[in-house]
């Protein structure tokens, strides 16, 4: 069996396709169960967040694996298999390890450096434990993972390199200001009471905003997160003198009423419809803004300022050759509404016949009426050069300047929204209003695309590479260990049924010298065992190590079953004992008074959103 990985996410796939493909909690369930129930899977894990889905297995067949991992991807996510194909990455074996471990250091994610990540792999695994779909592969390499990842945070000074996807979105609302001097004093809106929306929630209180507002469609959820807040920092934390927040709750059908009096809303839900339109928001801001609220023009209002400025040229002139009205049209395509009949403009595209035409009529005189005086004279040469020019090419090359563009006034942003979820919670008209700000996952994939990455960047790249060399080692020494098991057991079996006989020729052995005997013999077995056994995990350890299982099974005669019943019985214990860890480790997210506190928060944004 191998480990197999087919996936799409942020890097591979833009953040429409992505949003398509959002899988829900139950769909994630549905997909590991019949991802177990194919053919080419023995074990299933399923890596869902806001910017990437991802399916793990263990396969024993690798074209039929990607096949049918690919075949449920599609039909759990809901977009067709021709459409998702292109965007799908396939990783397989050691390839597979290194990108999972990438994962789990933050290497891969939009924020690089960012810390979630970690809470969503054991949440992942979690689900996998509950479901009963995650074998010994699987458990060792998520809990490996988690390892790598905490290593890497701890050795190296990543988390310099990247931060949340919340901290991240707020400073690109501020508009590269401190995010902490800009929220300071302002109202807040989160919508959602989940880990990520706790993790804002607890960012902006500890930012100083004067008023948090908590909405979520689950009152009771809204009303704890509110209380808590309002425990921790609506008395003045030690650390922060400034900070005094006023934490309330309130239901979903009040988030209208409160977005008229919000400066900055969070929203993260699982949602999977829009939780703010374009219209509700517009209507949130009419009259914050000093006039009402209209959308921007797709070319940031400049035809609305040019429409009121003088035109650049007559649109008339008699016995012109040209069909001034398509000019005219052409003009306007190209955002200009004048246009003059013996410039660039004009003539260009011209063919040669009527460029001559027009050229003799140019040559007569016209009147500019923009100086309001006849031109006297016209450069011949130039006309000449153009008439040579459309001669040979046939159409004169287009070379106009640009017109300068009028820069329209746009009033402040009174209202900042930051949309955390997927698929989105609010929509993406939003961008055209008028005093209004939005950042959502799009934006911030083209954000983080420019963001500097740190030298300790290559720190963790060693570090992953040397985690994946020893994760592989594990397994490859992991494979033999049935076998080796199982040698021993027939050792036993072997020294059993020699000192049976022995009783059965020297019946007058007393017990100490019946025991004395047995010792022998068994510390005869151990020593001859012990130097073949311990030098072939170490070679088994080693790359293309794995025949030596299959060397010391015929070496020795060893029956297939028992060492397959070996194997089930390992897989038993690391099953249970992964549960138990599970129970203890990777539960989901406690909002219990006693464990409260901005470190808790801030690890809340590792176990993704509600």
């Amino acid at each position: 069996m191998s480990l197999l990985v087919v996936g799409l996410s942020h890097r591979s796939a833009p953040v429409s396709v992505l949003e398509r493909a959002a899988l829900s909690a139950d769909a994630q369930i549905k997909l590991l169960q019949d991802t177990v129930a194919a053919e080419p899977a023995a074990e299933a894990a399923v890596l869902a967040t806001c910017n990437r889905i991802e399916l793990y297995a263990d396969v024993d067949k690798f074209h039929a694996g990607v096949a049918e991992l690919s075949t449920l991807l599609a039909q759990h996510s809901g977009v067709g298999l021709e459409e998702l194909t292109p965007y799908l990455y396939v990783h397989y074996e050691d390839r597979a390890v290194h990108h999972f471990f990438s994962v789990a250091c933050g290497l891969d994610s939009m924020v690089v450096g960012e810390g979630q990540i970690l809470g969503q792999i054991k949440d992942a695994l979690a689900t996998a434990q509950e479901l009963h779909t995650a074998g010994r592969l699987l458990n060792d390499l998520f809990q490996q993972a988690l390892r790598v990842g905490k290593r890497a945070h701890s050795e190296t000074g990543i988390d310099r390199a990247g931060q949340s996807l919340v901290t991240f979105g707020l400073e690109q609302l501020s508009s590269g200001a401190p995010a902490d001097a800009w929220l300071e004093g302002k109202r807040a809106l989160v919508i959602g009471a989940g880990s990520m929306s706790s993790l804002a929630a607890a960012t902006l209180a500890r930012a100083g905003v004067a008023e948090l507002v908590v909405a979520n469609r689950t009152f009771d959820r809204a009303e704890r997160l509110a209380a808590l807040l309002a425990e921790q920092y609506g008395q003045r934390p030690a650390d922060r003198d400034d900070v005094d927040v006023l934490a309330r709750a309130v239901p979903m059908e009040s988030v209208p009423d409160e977005l008229t009096r919000a400066d900055v809303v969070v929203s993260c839900t699982g949602a999977t419809g829009l939780v703010l339109t374009a219209d509700l928001v517009a209507e949130a801001v009419e009259g914050r803004t000093g006039a009402p609220a209209a959308e921007r023009a797709a070319d940031s209002g400049t035809d609305s300022v040019r429409s009121g400025l003088p035109p650049t040229s007559v649109g008339v002139e008699d016995g012109c050759p040209l069909d001034l009205s398509a000019v005219q049209q052409g003009s306007a395509v190209q955002g200009s509404t004048g246009f003059s009949v013996m410039g660039e403009a004009a003539v260009a595209g011209m063919d040669a016949a009527t460029l001559e035409q027009h050229a003799a009529w140019v040559d007569n005189g016209t009147v500019d009426r923009r100086e309001g005086r006849r031109t006297p004279e016209i450069d011949t040469d130039a006309v000449a050069a153009l008439a040579a020019a459309a001669a040979t090419l046939g159409r004169v090359p287009e070379r106009r300047r640009p017109e300068p563009v009028a820069e329209v006034p746009r009033p402040l942003p009174v209202l900042s929204l930051l949309d955390l979820a997927m698929p989105r919670d609010v929509d993406a008209a939003v961008h055209r209003l008028l005093g209004v700000r939005l950042v959502d996952i799009e934006s911030l994939a083209e954000a983080s695309a420019d963001a500097p990455m740190a030298a300790d960047v290559d720190q963790v790249r060693r570090i992953v590479s040397d985690e994946v060399a020893a994760f592989d080692a594990a397994q490859r020494a992991a494979h033999i260990t049935p076998t080796v098991v199982a040698l021993r057991a027939m050792a036993a079996d072997v020294v059993a049924s020699e000192i049976a006989r022995l009783d059965g020729r020297l019946p007058g052995l007393d017990d100490k010298q019946r025991g004395e005997i047995t010792q022998t013999v068994r510390r005869v077995v151990d020593k001859l065992l012990h130097a073949p056994t311990v030098r072939v995990k170490q070679l088994a350890a080693e790359p293309g190590g794995a025949g030596y299982a299959d060397a010391l099974r015929t070496l020795f005669d060893l029956d297939a079953e028992t060492v397959a019943a070996v194997s089930r019985a390992d897989d038993d214990s690391r099953d249970h004992n992964s549960a138990a860890l599970g129970g203890l480790d990777f539960g989901r997210e406690n909002f219990g008074r006693e464990n409260f506190d901005s470190n808790n928060f801030e690890s809340a944004e590792n176990r993704g959103r509600a």
